[in-house]
């Protein structure tokens, strides 16, 4: 459509000269008509690539009642062969929308093509070099494309070229070294590539050029130095490498050097002849070596960046001659040594930026006495001290206190609260103590308190005054007092802090109480830290008002009640963690409406079954620990939802049924632990589809049948536990099985095989076998020597309960013999190991152990009650009586009992003899047949 017009406009031209060829006479009294036609049909053309003229500044254009040279943004010449020509076409900041059309090309005399800061876009014409006269070429901030055409070289006298903030491509041109009368190039902010053309220095007018933000790169050419009258030059964020050239030195009139974000390595050059020098901007490169004293001498110098490189050595003193200096940053180098005091002479400094160095000894007193200062960066250094008191009196201008990752000493000093000016204090992680200034909120300014890893207190309410304070701050938006000696119970006025608060940390102090419901007022906070305190009572259900919340840090505390369903409301929130409280009830299903990265309810007291709506969380990827609770229930298929997840723990639970063959289909795992719980069945082969897994734990379950071999194809499983279980067959030996030091099956008796270091008996190679004459005599001879001890054991029980009264409950030997705790029962056997198990039964097993008695240490043997046998509680409450009543020099002595629960929760019966330490019969029969043998 656009051609099209185009093509008519042109037609019009040809018929519009036609006519005035067939009247001679008006060509004669008229001879610039047809270019003045020519520039109006630019214009039209011009206008008609406008896509979006919001203001309406080009309504009047190509109204036959407004002469062209009225046409708003357009000028005209006023006599001489520019008389009624265009010479000015000034159209910036407008908000047009369009391209750029080749037909301005005809717009001979233009001198002035200002588009600057509307929404061009499209190319450049290569016809803009037919301005010959152009002077101003002002095209800034627009999205023009492509390259720069080199046909502006044609333009010369071209003064100004200002095509920064676009989107140009490709290299500079080097055609453009020709103007001779170019004074300002600002390119900036653009996709330039390639080199900085070295005929460069035939630009002998250049006063100013700007080639910041860029994709430029190679050395910066040293034919630079030979533009006498550069005042200003901007290189800054490009992609320089190579040393900064000598040459620049030369540049006498230069005002501004720039050059940050580079690649630049090496030493600074001497540049002592810039005498003018106000702006020396060498940030973020490579360079190396120390700072040049004779800086102290270019007395006009009002800024100096040198932050971000790898300079080493002191703070030379010359720098606190510079009377004009206002921004010193000298930050993330290796300087050390200490601050030299003459920095006190700097009387303009108002940002003092020395921060990440390797600087000691303390802050001199001088610094102090620079009542300008604004911002004082001193973060991350090994400075000492402490501060002056009246050091708020003294910078009444401070802006920001920031002395984080130091070793300062003493208190805040309550006159800080005298820089009325002051919005951030940055203090972490030093040695301040005392209390917190109650004073602070008098900046109503005040965005960041962070007073995090100090020893500052907090011993009464009194103390806790400075948080009533910060309410008056409107604008603060965090506050972080976390890792230090915070005491007593939490303000209320907790919940009254700044709406506008991002970020509230008090976890690592001993804070008491519980929280208010008011927290729920905090509506920006984002991330929330509370954890490792003694906060009681319960996790207040407003916290679901925090829209914006991320993270909820609530571990280590005394939380009771239960989880708040209003929790799911939180959309954004990608860490939960609440673990090590006494959390009671369900986990709410709620909590699947959370994008949660990271889970953790652990060390709680949650029961029911886990919801099937939390394996729905498709951006569960860290962890999701819900272990040492009292979780029941089966493991849902819906648990290989959890394909990114990294980390999975359920153990100490009382979960039951069988491992999900869906299980497998979580790709991402590297940690499963599943122990110590009630599971059953077989351990499914989907398992070996985890080919990331590092760690597998199912320990202490009811799993049974055959391990499969597939597990030793994990090629990283580094740590597998599948002891206590009921597994049988043959161990395999591929893998991770055949490292003795990562695996652990003990407790598992029908195991057979493996490798040497696991001490498991062969695998037979016969499933039956008929049994020796030998052990049949054995076994005989066993039966005869087992009934005359019975009898003898009956008739001593039958003499004895015959001296007892009727009624004699079991209940009796609560009285006799004091019980002793699982825990203790556990500690004594090493945890029931099985380097303790001295026999087995048909209703458990028999441990040695150790425990204390008389005061000392005596030697036990532990009977532990298998009460999964059906039987084994009646058999319990039967040995107890008979025990009871019966003595006899070759009976074993009773101890103690024990009826408690484990570790998981589950149901714990124990017997507690002394312990013999010849063994029983059994092993003197066969000691004796194995004596035999031997002769």
């Amino acid at each position: 459509m656009v051609l099209l017009l185009e093509c008519l406009l042109l037609a019009l031209v040809s018929l519009a000269c036609s006519t005035i060829n067939m009247a001679g006479t008006s060509l004669a009294a008229h001879p610039a008509s047809t270019s003045n036609i020519s520039d109006h049909f630019a214009l039209v053309s011009f206008k008609s690539h406008i896509m979006s003229d919001p203001s309406r500044a080009l309504a009047t254009w190509g109204n036959q009642s407004v002469p062209t040279c009225r046409w708003r943004g357009v000028s005209c010449g006023l006599k001489g062969h520019r008389h009624g020509r265009v010479v000015a076409l000034d159209l910036g900041e407008l908000n047009l929308v369009g391209t750029i059309t080749h037909a301005l090309g005809n717009l001979t005399y233009l001198r002035l093509l200002n588009l600057s800061s509307n929404h061009i876009h499209g190319i450049l014409p290569p016809e803009l070099g037919n301005l010959h006269d152009l002077e101003d070429l002002q095209l800034s901030y627009n999205y023009i494309e492509g390259e720069i055409p080199s046909s502006l070289s044609n333009c010369s006298h071209l003064v100004n070229i200002l095509i920064d903030v676009n989107q140009l491509q490709g290299g500079i041109p080097v055609e453009l070294s020709s103007l001779r009368n170019v004074q300002s190039v600002n390119l900036a902010h653009n996709m330039l590539t390639g080199r900085i053309p070295s005929k460069i220095a035939s630009l002998l007018s250049l006063k100013q050029l700007n080639l910041k933000f860029n994709n430029l790169t190679g050395e910066i050419p040293t034919e630079i130095g030979a533009l006498v009258n550069l005042n200003f030059l901007d290189l800054g964020f490009n992609q320089f490498y190579g040393t900064i050239p000598g040459s620049l030195g030369n540049l006498s009139a230069l005002t501004s050097l720039r050059i940050p974000s580079n690649e630049l390595e090496g030493r600074i050059p001497t540049l002592k002849g810039l005498s003018s020098l106000t702006e020396l901007e060498l940030g973020k490169n490579k360079l190396e070596g120390t700072i040049p004293s004779w800086l102290g001498n270019i007395s006009s110098l009002e800024i100096i960046d040198l932050q971000r490189n790898g300079i080493v050595g002191q703070i030379p003193e010359s720098l606190g001659s510079l009377e004009l200096l206002t921004i010193l940053s000298l930050s993330s180098n290796r300087l050390s040594g200490s601050i030299p005091h003459e920095l006190g002479n700097l009387q303009a400094l108002t940002g003092l930026f020395i921060d990440n160095n390797e600087l000691e000894s303390t802050l001199p007193p001088s610094i102090f006495n620079i009542s300008s200062l604004q911002i004082l960066n001193v973060q991350f250094n090994n400075l000492t001290g402490k501060f002056p008191p009246d050091m708020g009196s003294m910078l009444p201008k401070l802006n920001e206190f920031l002395i984080a990752y130091n070793q300062f000493q003493g208190m805040l000093p309550p006159s800080l609260c005298n820089a009325s000016m002051l919005q951030q204090i940055q203090a972490t992680n030093n040695a301040l103590s005392g209390t917190i200034p109650q004073c602070l909120g008098t900046h109503k300014d005040l965005t960041v308190v962070a007073l995090a890893g100090n020893w500052f207190e907090a011993r009464n309410d009194a103390d806790w005054d400075f948080l009533a304070s910060l309410t008056n701050c409107s604008n603060l938006k965090l506050l972080d007092v976390n890792t230090n000696s915070l005491q007593g119970a939490l303000p209320n006025s907790i919940g009254n802090l700044s709406t506008r608060l991002e970020y509230l940390n008090i976890g690592e102090n001993d804070i008491t109480g519980t929280i208010t419901q008011g927290i729920g007022n905090l509506i920006n906070v984002n991330e929330l830290y509370m954890a490792n305190n003694l906060l009681i009572g319960s996790i207040p259900a407003s916290l679901g008002k925090l829209k914006k919340l991320n993270e909820l840090m609530f571990s280590n505390n005394s939380f009771s009640g239960s989880i708040p369903a209003t929790l799911g409301n939180l959309t954004k929130l990608t860490i939960l963690t609440l673990s090590s409280n006494v959390i009671s009830g369900a986990i709410p299903s709620t909590l699947s409406n959370c994008p949660l990265e990271v889970l953790d309810l652990s060390h709680n007291n949650l029961s029911g079954p886990i919801p099937k709506e939390l394996f729905f969380i498709s951006t569960l990827s860290s962890f999701m620990d819900l272990a040492h609770n009292s979780l029941s229930g089966t493991l849902p298929l819906e648990v290989g939802n959890l394909k990114n997840l990294g980390e999975l723990d359920f153990s100490s639970n009382m979960i039951s049924g069988e491992i999900p063959i869906s299980i497998g289909e979580c790709q991402s795992l590297e940690y499963l632990n599943i122990s110590g719980n009630l599971l059953q069945g077989t351990i499914p082969l989907s398992l070996g589809n985890l080919k990331g897994l590092l760690v597998l734990d199912l320990s202490y379950n009811n799993l049974s049948g055959t391990i499969p071999e597939i597990l030793g194809n994990l090629k990283g499983l580094s740590s597998l536990n599948l002891s206590f279980n009921k597994f049988q067959g043959g161990l395999p030996t591929d893998g991770v099985f055949l490292n003795a030091s990562v695996i652990t099956v003990t407790g598992n008796d029908d195991l057979c095989g493996g490798i040497p270091q696991l001490k498991l008996p062969p695998c037979s190679n016969h499933t039956t076998k008929k049994p020796p004459q030998r052990l049949g005599m054995v076994a005989l001879i066993c039966g005869a020597v087992v009934f005359v001890t019975s009898v003898v054991v009956l008739s001593v029980f039958y003499q004895n309960c015959r001296k007892k009264k009727a009624n004699l409950q079991i209940s009796v030997i609560n009285q006799q013999y004091m019980r002793v705790p699982y825990a203790e029962l556990a500690s004594a056997t090493n945890g029931f190991a099985s380097e303790n198990l001295i026999g087995e039964g048909s209703f458990g097993s028999v441990y040695k152990g150790r425990m204390r008695g008389d005061g000392q240490h005596i030697a036990v043997a532990v009977k532990v009650l298998n009460l999964m046998q059906r039987g084994a509680t009646q058999s319990f409450i039967a040995e107890c009586e008979t025990l009871r009543c019966a003595r006899h020099r070759n009976l074993v002595k009773i101890l103690t009992v024990c009826s408690s629960i484990d570790f998981q929760g589950r149901d714990f019966k124990a017997l507690v003899y002394e312990f013999l330490p010849n063994g029983n019969l059994d092993q003197w029969l066969h000691k004796h047949i194995t004596g035999h043998r031997r002769w």
